[in-house]
């Protein structure tokens, strides 16, 4: 959707009927961060390596699986069969690019041992439209392993009921179509739609829990802005950002942490985080405002201190810098936000401890959020040479959105760091 080098921010609505039985319709909404870098991509629920060769690419990767009974069943669905968790697969690819259509095959297994399963996968996908419209039909067969069904649709002894006997599937293939529509409505504003048709194997179609022998439906709709530097290029040379942090837990929440309403840390537990991250600048005056957009990738390392084990966690995330302020021409001052995805090897400790306490589940994928304030550390101590160095404060934001979204397993709730920060342009 967006250019190579670009990045775009949206949301995206959709309702699909649920496979399983009595469960009917299901909406949600899924965050959308695009990039689209040389070697590496974004796209909300998937990140990976690319490496191009002519008309072919490929592809490694990391997937979230939309799969899963809702995280909160009421007493009269599906009574006593337990929950069926989303999981994440690690796959790689083979694609083959026209100049309107690709092809692609794909090998992805379990990453996060819920499953254990694995599946291949054969597509085709094809683009064609007029004026600002934009069409992209997709056709998908794949073969799922029985690990796979049986995890997400089969019965097990223990959940056997009357009318609802142990049931495994076996492995078997499936199809999916889909069509995909995409508007701009304005330069840099797109209007996204599509439906979606999935036909499950006989397999998992004669499952007791699944709603029987049906096609699964499935419609989205939703909005999204692009910063393609295709219209708003930075210039050659572009630096490298790279910024080492390091934080403490907070029980404030982030809003009254950027007010500076609530500034403590450690109140109920002592856990800390130290990261390190690497970005690059996509676009420099967005709109010819005081305001540069980049991308950043970071690696973050949580001490629990023997609540749990220590853990790492990876984040992805677009981040606005505006240097607008009345002083910042003598000591320039930048007001930052970053908004993408973060995954955590396990759910941090104070995550646990407060969806416990409110009997709410913990998601390893949660949106990220990273508000801060940063000055020059050259125009403070009169060095030319650190003019583009940064010191800086800013919050560590998880969260989920108000328990609406499957992609990040319907939490509501998240975790607070308060952390410090050098940032450095080379």
């Amino acid at each position: 959707m967006v250019g190579p080098g670009g990045a775009g921010l949206g949301m995206l609505s959709r309702i699909e009927r649920s496979p399983y039985r009595g469960l009917g319709a299901r909406q949600d909404l899924i965050p959308l961060y695009v990039y689209e870098g040389g070697n590496a991509y974004l796209r909300s629920y998937r990140v990976g390596l690319k490496f191009d060769a002519q008309a072919w690419r490929l592809d490694f990767f990391l997937t979230r699986r939309f799969e899963g009974t809702p995280y909160e069943l009421s007493p009269d669905e599906l009574p006593g069969v337990v929950r069926r968790e989303q999981g994440a697969d690690v796959g790689v690819g083979f694609v083959w690019r026209g100049a309107r259509r690709s092809a692609y095959f794909e090998a992805m297994r379990d990453a996060t041992a819920v499953s254990h399963g694995g599946e291949l996968r054969l597509g085709y996908r094809h683009e064609f439209g007029a004026g600002r419209l934009r069409l992209r039909p997709h056709a998908m067969l794949s073969w799922r392993n029985s690990a796979l069904n049986d995890y997400y649709y089969g019965v097990s002894p223990a959940e056997a009921a009357p009318g609802r006997p142990a049931y495994a599937p076996d492995a078997g293939g499936e199809a999916q179509l889909d069509l995909y529509a995409i508007y701009r409505v304005t330069g840099a504003w797109f209007a996204i739609g599509g439906l979606t048709l999935t036909r499950r194997s006989s397999g998992v179609r004669n499952s007791p829990i699944v709603e029987g022998d049906k096609v699964q439906p499935g419609v989205f709709a939703g909005v999204m802005y692009d910063f393609s530097p295709q219209t708003r290029k930075w210039p050659e040379g572009r630096p490298t950002i790279a910024r080492v942090f390091y934080g403490a837990s907070s029980d404030c929440d982030m809003l009254q942490i950027v007010r500076l309403a609530c500034t403590s840390t450690h109140t109920q537990d002592q856990t800390n985080v130290a990261g390190y991250e690497i970005g690059r600048p996509l676009v420099q005056r967005l709109n010819d405002w005081p305001l540069d957009i980049a991308v950043l990738v970071g690696l973050v390392r949580h001490k629990e201190y023997g609540l749990q084990g220590d853990f790492w966690q990876v984040n992805g995330y677009l981040k606005a810098y505006y240097y607008g302020l009345p002083w910042s021409h003598r000591v320039n001052t930048r007001l930052g936000f970053g908004a993408g995805l973060s995954y955590a090897r396990r759910a941090p400790f104070m995550e646990q401890r407060d969806q416990a306490v409110r009997g709410r589940d913990t998601s390893r994928l949660l949106n990220y959020m990273d508000p801060s304030i940063d000055v020059s550390l050259g125009d403070v101590i009169g060095s030319r040479r650190l003019r583009e160095t940064y010191v800086g404060l800013g919050v560590s934001h998880r969260s989920g959105i108000f328990g609406s979204s499957q992609l990040l397993g319907n939490v509501d709730g998240g975790s607070n760091y308060i952390y410090s920060y050098l940032e450095s342009n080379f």
